[in-house]
């Protein structure tokens, strides 16, 4: 099953399909990071809080 690289949350195959790298069978980053985003083809550093 695919997993966030960064908080290691479970991401579904389209979740996957979609926001993951052409190759890259887990994402970097998933909408349950608290701490990064993913800002077009980049990843960063949340500038405030998310809930």
């Amino acid at each position: 099953m695919p997993e966030c690289q960064n908080c290691g949350d479970f991401v579904t195959d389209a979740y996957v399909r979609v926001f993951a790298p052409e190759g890259c069978e887990n994402p970097r980053v998933c909408p349950n990071c608290e701490d990064k985003l993913r800002d077009g083809a980049e990843i960063r550093e949340a500038r405030s809080t998310r809930s």
